[in-house]
């Protein structure tokens, strides 16, 4: 059921305060309901108790740079890697600038301020515009920060992007190569597949000798194949990581051709449990916090 929109911004109100006044409390609660055990941040070991510890204690304003959908593509060619970036069909403050007509007939839309708040046409002609444009204007006005207390997204001014839309030869979406680095230095790497239809993830060492770790969706049960171009992947991904205690770089590989993602400072919200736990453990031992502060 849909709350009236003054019910929904007293709402949104009293979660800013409480998010200012209890920070820590809210995450703790959160944390405990969604990982299943109790969240220490006096002394935090595994990577979700860790990603907690840098929502409150760490700040970088180049994360926010980074966590912007649209600004970070500057990041990205200031890196040397404007190679990487996704054809960009547009951006926009407002949906209502948007003229459909001016569009390919495949795109994907989204805003550059969140998290899944995407439009992924196959075919326009089939589109309900005037539906869509409703969400966009909606998801325009919503906070992540509000939801999640992940400062990166607090101040960025939001926007929409088209950019072309990925597929694979036989019409699919491609798989996401998404690499965990830790101070400018790869450890893991999880890759998405079927996305959209039966969401899988499946975790690999820099070898690609596959890890039996669960994280949010299920796992394949297949060992993929290695990507022709994981060395790549991993030097763009300490490229694009140096100088941050922890960034996940997501990539798409088709046609021969890496492809940027986006980048990620808070895998989850950190509120997601590894199983078995051990992994959760063996991931934090990599976050070093020294190179956080307390300053935000």
């Amino acid at each position: 059921m849909k709350r009236p929109k003054l019910i929904q911004n007293g709402f949104n109100m009293i979660r800013y305060i409480a998010f200012r006044v209890w920070p820590e409390a809210i995450l703790k609660l959160q944390f405990k309901r969604r990982t299943g055990y109790s969240l220490d941040l006096e002394n935090p070991q595994t990577f979700n108790e860790k990603v907690q510890w840098l929502k409150l204690y760490w700040y970088d304003p180049k994360a926010t740079i980074c966590a912007d959908k649209y600004m970070v593509r500057g990041y990205i060619k200031e890196k040397g890697l404007g190679h990487l970036l996704n054809d960009l069909y547009g951006v926009y403050d407002d949906v209502e600038d948007i003229n459909l007509d001016e569009l390919p007939d495949e795109f994907v839309m989204k805003v550059n301020h969140g998290c899944g708040q995407n439009l992924i046409c196959t075919d326009k002609t089939n589109l309900d515009w005037n539906a869509e444009k409703k969400k966009f204007k909606q998801w325009l006005k919503k906070s992540h920060y509000l939801k999640s207390l992940e400062w990166v997204y607090r101040d960025i001014q939001p926007k929409i992007i088209v950019e072309r839309l990925i597929k694979t030869t036989d019409g699919k979406l491609p798989k996401d190569y998404k690499v965990f680095c830790f101070n400018g230095e790869p450890k893991c790497i999880f890759v998405t597949t079927d996305r959209g239809i039966d969401t899988k993830f499946d975790f690999y060492d820099l070898d690609w000798n596959y890890i039996p770790v669960k994280n949010h969706h299920p796992n394949s049960r297949e060992i993929l194949e290695r990507p022709s171009k994981l060395d790549d992947i991993l030097e763009y991904s300490k490229i694009l990581s140096e100088g941050f205690p922890h960034m996940r770089v997501d990539f798409y590989l088709e046609g021969g051709k890496i492809i940027f993602g986006e980048c990620t400072f808070f895998h989850f919200s950190g509120n997601e449990p590894f199983e078995p736990i051990k992994y959760d453990y063996k991931l934090g031992e990599y976050l070093d916090l020294s190179m956080g502060n307390k300053n935000i």
